[in-house]
């Protein structure tokens, strides 16, 4: 027998190529995926379940599409020096939190964000993971939170050359095995695409194997780019060009690859990123946590990359993040800039990124995937396709997630959570393991 759940007596906002926002419409979901959309008079069967929305806001869930599971451990930690620059802050604190991590930390530190990426309504993350001790298996670690908590994730492992060749070469082959056997799967719960820190940590020799490795599976590459300026210093300086150049010419950019952050990058760069048809990913929170300065998101899509919107581990929380995105590009003194472009990052370019590697998200619509956000915001004015933004902005992202499903599974109802998850189990252990690694750090 078919599952069916009816979604009745809400707002519902397709987004999507047909962007509409439509009252007096139900939405039927059936083994997973939109079965239909319409006058809500004309759905009166049976269905294995009914969701009154009772006037909340029905859209699909967030997308966030650069996240760091293992910072998870970071919280509350003490220990680390001041740092002056972001060098330092790598080297006193991440580059410290990574290597003590183990297969079991991994995994309890990539199950508390995925349940609060629930909470606030997130249903797909792609995540950059790192335990450079801990190598081999760690994907499947976290690919394993992400089953438990029934949302999708594109995962890979970060090679770098920080560690030494024998961690890069591990780094390597576990990015290797995993796509390959995610491949293999054709699953659209879990994707996984090539990991790689940064330039300045990744030889030539390096880059030169995982273009190789990642090229023969079809893979895209998930980097960071330009964050500070030491990236650009480094690669002009050891490679005599700069850093998007750099990862061009050893063939890791392309239509199915990431590149985060972007902060400091030359309109010539942008120009590349836009040929090779490159993902950007903007985190603006961690930029300005990590006093690293300000992407040009406006000058980016003005040139038609790709721009999209993660947390960099900040948060999970998608609509925190899109206010930030617009206030940090308000701190250039121009009101003009910002506002569609820190919008249409997360409604409209999340979801094109991640469609590059899975089917069907970011839009409500026949056919498509069951990922649902029931969102607890009654408009105070009238609401349409062609004010949403404002309202996201402005009022949306001010309200609570009530209901979160992902394919087609509801996850959390009524603001209770439905994971079959020991949510207090999972904290407990989650804090006896962190106190183990602070010991260690």
């Amino acid at each position: 027998m078919k599952k069916t759940i009816l979604i009745k007596n809400g707002i519902i906002a397709t987004l999507g190529e047909k962007n509409r926002v439509l009252t007096g419409s139900a939405l039927l979901i059936e083994d997973g995926l939109i079965k239909k959309i319409g006058p809500q008079k004309g759905f009166k069967g049976k269905y294995s379940k009914v969701i009154d929305a009772a006037g909340k806001l029905v859209m699909p869930g967030f997308i966030n599409a650069h996240m760091h599971f293992y910072s998870t451990f970071a919280r509350g930690l003490g220990k680390a020096a001041p740092s002056r620059n972001f060098v330092e802050i790598l080297n006193n604190l991440w580059w410290r939190l990574d290597k003590k991590l183990t297969n079991a930390d991994s995994y309890y530190s990539a199950v508390i964000p995925l349940i609060n990426a629930v909470r606030k309504g997130t249903t797909t993350l792609i995540d950059h993971h790192a335990s450079p001790f801990a190598i081999t298996g760690s994907l499947t670690a976290v690919e394993k939170a992400v089953r438990e908590t029934g949302l999708r994730a594109c995962l890979c492992y970060e090679v770098s050359d920080r560690d030494g060749k024998e961690k890069a070469k591990e780094g390597l082959d576990e990015n290797t095995a995993f796509f390959a056997n995610t491949a293999a799967k054709n699953d659209n719960t879990i994707k996984a695409m090539f990991g790689l820190h940064a330039s300045f940590t990744l030889s030539d020799e390096t880059l030169e194997e995982a273009a190789y490795r990642g090229h023969k599976l079809g893979a895209g590459f998930h980097v960071h780019t330009a964050e500070s300026q030491a990236d650009q210093l480094h690669c002009e300086s050891h490679h005599k060009i700069r850093v998007v150049e750099r990862l061009r010419d050893f063939g890791v950019l392309g239509r199915k690859s990431i590149a985060a952050h972007c902060v400091h990058v030359s309109e010539k760069e942008m120009e590349i990123l836009k040929d090779t048809g490159s993902a950007v990913v903007h985190n603006p929170q961690s930029n300005a946590n990590n006093s690293v300065g300000i992407a040009d998101i406006t000058g980016m899509m003005e040139k038609g990359v790709l721009v999209g919107l993660g947390t960099d581990a900040m948060t999970v929380n998608m609509l925190e993040e899109v206010r930030a995105a617009l206030w940090m590009q308000h701190l250039k003194r121009d009101p003009s800039q910002g506002f569609l472009e820190a919008a249409h990052s997360l409604l409209v370019n999340n979801a094109r990124i991640a469609n590059r590697y899975f089917e069907g998200l970011g839009e409500l619509k026949a056919g498509f995937a069951a990922d649902i956000a029931v969102i607890d915001y009654l408009p105070p004015t009238p609401m349409d396709a062609a004010n949403f933004y404002g309202h996201l902005i402005f009022g949306i992202s001010q309200s609570a997630v009530d209901t979160t499903i992902a394919a087609g599974r509801v996850l959390m109802e009524n603001k209770k959570l439905k994971l079959g998850i020991d949510e207090e189990e999972v904290s407990r252990k989650s804090a006896e393991l962190a106190k183990k690694l602070w010991s260690r750090f």
